[in-house]
């Protein structure tokens, strides 16, 4: 066996890097989507200014607003009715799942 001569049959891939990777230093402003309807690219600012922020006590407020405007917003599980609560499930569901929703009755 001649090693050099193997050597001499380097596989060269065929797709090209140009330089190194550069990351920008900031992110690119937020934008809609360029395929969405015209109606929602013109309120997409109003949205994203609706979740700027971050801060709790916003949170809160519109946690607040959404309370007086009829929906409850709850921060844990056990705050919610007991019927939104998790449950164990009885055998017959499982088998149900397990099925892949096939029906039960042969």
């Amino acid at each position: 066996m001649h090693p050099s001569l193997r050597l001499a049959n380097v596989h060269k891939p065929m797709i090209r890097f140009l330089g190194k990777r550069q990351w920008p230093s900031h992110p690119e402003p937020q934008h809609a989507h360029p395929f969405a309807p015209p109606e929602l690219q013109q309120k997409f600012s109003e949205f994203v200014k609706k979740f700027q922020g971050g801060s709790t006590s916003s949170a809160s407020s519109s946690a607040a607003k959404s309370k007086s405007s009829g929906g409850q917003v709850f921060e844990e599980f056990w705050q919610a009715p007991a019927r939104f609560w998790k449950r164990e499930l009885q055998e017959w569901e499982v088998d149900l799942v397990q099925s892949g929703g096939a029906s039960r009755h042969g």
